[in-house]
């Protein structure tokens, strides 16, 4: 099967299983990440393939819509790239991308890293950062029915990954607690430049939002 034949069917697969994903976590996002992806990997020595079903599967099956298990992602897209029998080198590495690329694997020591695995990275990361990453992170706080602002609540910067995933803390915390932080968390130049001026955008809406609620 040639590249574009496996990319049109990775596309197909997962427009219909995240047709009624919460806004965050939706196609559109995932296409952000495809498009954030090519462009960073035109810079990186990594194999476009990877990269692009990577991006494209990411969040095929995210373990916060899966109470808590990080496997079912890895494992769903593992699935279905052997469906289309995808090389199995490719198919491993893709599982490894997904299993370790997201902010809470931070929180565990790496044990894999790759040039994909950097690029894919960088490009979910900038969808979490700047305008856009503000307009998730209100949606999706929206979705588990969290406060916007809370001001006796205070951003906790030593949380543990268990706490992390099971977080109940007010959206502006989450700018604290992780966006604010991903710009230096970038991997390739081209990602740290790209994330500059939406980490900027974030500091300027937070100044404008505490203008606003004092």
């Amino acid at each position: 099967m040639e590249n574009k034949e496996i990319i049109d069917r990775t596309v197909d697969f997962v427009k219909e299983t995240l047709k009624n994903a919460e806004g965050g976590h939706d196609w559109w996002h995932i296409q952000r990440v495809w498009i954030n992806t090519k462009h960073i990997a035109q810079t990186e020595d990594c194999d476009q393939l990877t990269v692009e079903l990577a991006a494209l599967l990411h969040d095929i099956a995210d373990s916060k819509f899966h109470n808590g298990d990080e496997e079912i992602g890895p494992a769903t897209a593992t699935k279905f790239l052997n469906s289309i029998n995808v090389d199995a080198a490719i198919v491993k590495h893709v599982g490894l991308i997904i299993r370790h690329m997201s902010f809470k694997a931070s929180f565990d020591n790496a044990t894999f890293r790759s040039n994909e695995l950097a690029v894919v990275q960088d490009a979910d990361r900038l969808d979490a950062i700047g305008a856009i990453g503000i307009a998730r992170a209100f949606t999706y706080g929206g979705h588990k029915g969290r406060e916007i602002f809370n001001p006796d609540i205070k951003p906790d910067l030593n949380m543990t990954k268990e706490q992390y995933k099971n977080t109940t803390a007010p959206t502006i915390n989450h700018f604290y607690e992780k966006l604010l932080l991903l710009k230096d968390k970038m991997n390739t130049a081209t990602g740290k430049q790209m994330a500059q001026q939406r980490h900027i955008f974030m500091e300027q809406f937070l100044e404008q939002f505490y203008s606003e609620v004092s």
